[in-house]
C-alpha cells in the first residue's frame, strides 16, 4: 500500500493568485433564539498567512469557516476580502464568486471519478483542455500526477488528503479554508502530511485558515492562532504568545496540562502546596488561581524545595507521568519528568518548582 508521502520528491512548485486578506467584523451567528454559535467575533487572516482556528467542539470554529466560504450566513457582521464586502447586510456573494477554496474534513472525493476528474471538477469556467492542464498542474504540485487515471479507493488516507488539497488549489483561490484536514489520518502519517501540506501552502502563497481542536497541530501549522470558546474569541496571536502569556485559565489549559491551586496574596506572596510564589501586579488579599504546568517540576531523590510521595507513575517513553501526594492538598499533584530522572524504586522524593512554568490569574475574573 502506498504511504502518504511516497512521491514528495516529484512535486513541482506553482503559485496561485495573489494572496488576499480575509476579515471577519463583529460576526454573530445563531441556529435559533437560544443557540448562539458565534458572538461578536472580529478577526483577520493576513495575505499569505496560515491562521489556525483552535478550540473545543462547539466553539464555533467550523461555523466561522462556513460563513467565510458562503455555505452559512451570519446573523450580523461582515466578511471582507481585501476590504471588499463579500457578506454583510446588503451583500452576499455565492461561494463560487468568492475566490475561496475549501478542503472538507472527510476529503469529499467522488468515488466514481478519477483523480484527475476529481481535481478538475471545480474548473467549470475553463475549456476541457485548459481544465485538464490546470488539474495536472495541481496534481503535480502535490506529487500525485502519476495517479491521474486512478480512483480514490486505491489511495491511502494521506494521498486522498493531498488530492483534496489539489482540488481546492486548482482554481487558484486567494484564500484556502481547511476544516480539520488531518483528523481522518493515521497518527503515524499526520506529521509528514502536515509538513507536506504546510510546504504546499507556502509555495502556493494562498492565505489559509485551518480549523483544528489540537493545540500542538495549531502551533505546528499556524503563523497565528485564534482560540475560540463558546462562540467568542478568547485570544489570538503567535503560538509563543498564547503559550507564554495566556489570557485566562482556559487558554492556559488548552496549551498545557495544569495543576491548579487557589491562594490569597499576602505580603506580595502566594502560599501553595508546591511552594511560595511571588505575585507581582496582584493586590494584597486578592484571591488568585495558580496554574502550574506538569513540566514545571525538577525531581530529585536527595534534595529540593519540598517533599512528595509517588502514588503512581506511568512510563510514556521519553517522559514519565507521576502522581504525587503533597502536603497541603488532597488532590494528587501531577508531574511529567524525564525518564531516568528517578530510580525505579524511588518513592519519597524532592521537588523544585520552575517559576517559568507558573501562571497566575485573578480568581474573580476566571469565575465571571
Amino acid at each position: 500500500m502506498k504511504n502518504g508521502h511516497a512521491q514528495t520528491a516529484s512535486r513541482v512548485t506553482a503559485g496561485v493568485t495573489f494572496a488576499a486578506r480575509l476579515a471577519f467584523e463583529n460576526i454573530c451567528h445563531a441556529f435559533g433564539p437560544d443557540s448562539e454559535t458565534l458572538r461578536d467575533v472580529t478577526l483577520a487572516a493576513e495575505p499569505g498567512e496560515v491562521l489556525c482556528l483552535l478550540g473545543p467542539s462547539g466553539s464555533g470554529k467550523t461555523t466561522l469557516l462556513r460563513i467565510a466560504a458562503g455555505i452559512e450566513s451570519q446573523s450580523t457582521g461582515r466578511v471582507l476580502l481585501n476590504d471588499r464586502e463579500i457578506a454583510g447586510p446588503s451583500v452576499f456573494l455565492p461561494p463560487e464568486k468568492r475566490s475561496i477554496g475549501l478542503v472538507f474534513q472527510d476529503f469529499a472525493l467522488f468515488p466514481h471519478l478519477t483523480i484527475l476528474e476529481n481535481v478538475r471538477f471545480g474548473l467549470t469556467a475553463l475549456s476541457s483542455e485548459e481544465g485538464r492542464r490546470e488539474a495536472m498542474i495541481a496534481l503535480a504540485r502535490v506529487g500525485l500526477e502519476d495517479y491521474a487515471a486512478s480512483y480514490p479507493h486505491v489511495l491511502s488516507g494521506g494521498e486522498q488528503q493531498r488530492v483534496a488539497l489539489a482540488r481546492a488549489l486548482a482554481p487558484r483561490p486567494a484564500v484556502l479554508l481547511m476544516d480539520e484536514p488531518f483528523s481522518g489520518l493515521d497518527s503515524r502519517l499526520k506529521d509528514s502530511v502536515r509538513a507536506e501540506t504546510l510546504s504546499i501552502l507556502r509555495e502556493s502563497r494562498a492565505t489559509a485558515i485551518v480549523v483544528t481542536h489540537d493545540a500542538e497541530e495549531a502551533m505546528r501549522m499556524g503563523d497565528r492562532i485564534a482560540l475560540l470558546k463558546d462562540g467568542r474569541l478568547v485570544q489570538s496571536g503567535r503560538a509563543e504568545e498564547l503559550y507564554l502569556r495566556p489570557a485566562n485559565l482556559f487558554a492556559a489549559g488548552f496549551f498545557s496540562e495544569l495543576n491548579v491551586f487557589q491562594a490569597r496574596v499576602k505580603d506580595k506572596m502566594l502560599d501553595t502546596p508546591v511552594g511560595r510564589i511571588a505575585s507581582p501586579g496582584f493586590a494584597e488579599g486578592a484571591e488568585t488561581t495558580v496554574a502550574v504546568r506538569l513540566t514545571g517540576f525538577d525531581v530529585s531523590e536527595t534534595a529540593g524545595e519540598f517533599e512528595a510521595r509517588i502514588v503512581a507513575r506511568r512510563f510514556l517513553g521519553v517522559v514519565e507521568l507521576l502522581e504525587l501526594a503533597v502536603s497541603g492538598t488532597d488532590e494528587p499533584v501531577r508531574a511529567r519528568v524525564r525518564c531516568g530522572a528517578l530510580s525505579t524504586k524511588a518513592r519519597d522524593i524532592w521537588l523544585s518548582l520552575r517559576k517559568s512554568d507558573v501562571l497566575l490569574f485573578e480568581t474573580r475574573r476566571e469565575s465571571a
